[in-house]
């Protein structure tokens, strides 16, 4: 398994960050990596949705875990394995929230992300993360 992702202390309260964080079909409209995104149905575990980012070839994600203002966990199948991306967040005092994102990925395409997706994504999500801090200080 290849695991990689980042963090980032980011101004808001917890209940606004995770209401931007969870409104997938809007991400394209404020994270500079989203080309597209959309879900199947209402958030939440066992809802299926599509998700592509610029650069990046798209494909299907199911929702698998959501704890309130704390993490939701997305899996995508990859040929051979999965991709599971756990997005995360914690109060982190008066007016701060740590945000995180963590990429596993499991089965043959490790390779392929350890030398070419991961550090590309590694390096887009400063901007994600500053994205996500201006989108939630709009609302």
């Amino acid at each position: 398994m290849y695991v990689f992702g980042d963090e980032k202390v980011i101004s808001g309260d917890t209940a606004t960050v995770w209401a931007v964080w969870c409104d997938v079909e809007r991400f394209p409209d404020w994270d500079p990596r989203e080309a597209e995104n959309r879900l199947d149905g209402p958030f939440g575990v066992g809802t299926s949705g599509y998700s592509k980012q610029h650069g990046n070839p798209g494909g299907p994600y199911t929702i698998t875990a959501v704890e309130p203002e704390r993490v939701w966990t997305a899996r995508s199948p990859l040929p051979g394995g999965e991709l599971t991306v756990h997005h995360g967040m914690e109060a982190a005092g008066a007016g701060k929230v740590r945000v995180w994102k963590r990429y596993e990925v499991r089965g043959p395409l490790g390779p392929l992300f350890r030398c070419y997706y991961g550090p590309k994504v590694r390096r887009a999500l400063a901007g994600t993360f500053a994205a996500l801090e201006r989108e939630a200080a709009r609302r």
